[in-house]
């Protein structure tokens, strides 16, 4: 059987393919005698420390933002030549373009094409082109 052969004191509660079902809860702290930590053998557990005040707030845009910089440098200035003709094969033509065709709307293969484009201009393009020539066959 699956299971652990001795008593298990934890919250992520025997693995992942546990099959008993799960009664107690599996967070903490709760209120339904869970584990604990051993504080007389152990002391108190460990805390972290921040220099402010904690509280949520809407993240503020800089002008170096970008959604699309680091995946434009990979494709720019990380992958060769080779690594980039291999991908184009595997992963635009095959993956984005069959994707791109499976009754997505023009409006929306716009914008797509436009997202491919602002990662990398010559990307975007070929990305269209394996669309509409796939739209062509149809």
């Amino acid at each position: 059987m699956n299971v652990p052969q001795s008593p298990v004191h934890s919250y992520s509660k025997d693995g992942p393919m546990r099959y008993h079902k799960v009664s107690d809860p599996v967070y903490a702290p709760n209120s339904k005698g869970g584990p604990q930590a051993d504080t007389a053998r152990y002391g108190e557990p460990a805390g972290w420390y921040t220099s402010g005040e904690m509280v949520p707030a809407v993240y503020t845009l800089h002008a170096e933002d970008s959604d699309w910089g680091q995946a434009g440098t990979m494709v720019r200035e990380v992958l060769d030549d080779a690594a980039r003709e291999q991908l184009d094969e595997q992963c635009w033509m095959n993956n984005i373009v069959g994707h791109l065709l499976k009754g997505v709307t023009e409006p929306i293969l716009l914008r797509a094409f436009e997202y491919w484009r602002n990662v990398d201009k010559d990307l975007g393009d070929r990305v269209e082109q394996g669309v509409r020539a796939q739209q062509g066959q149809a």
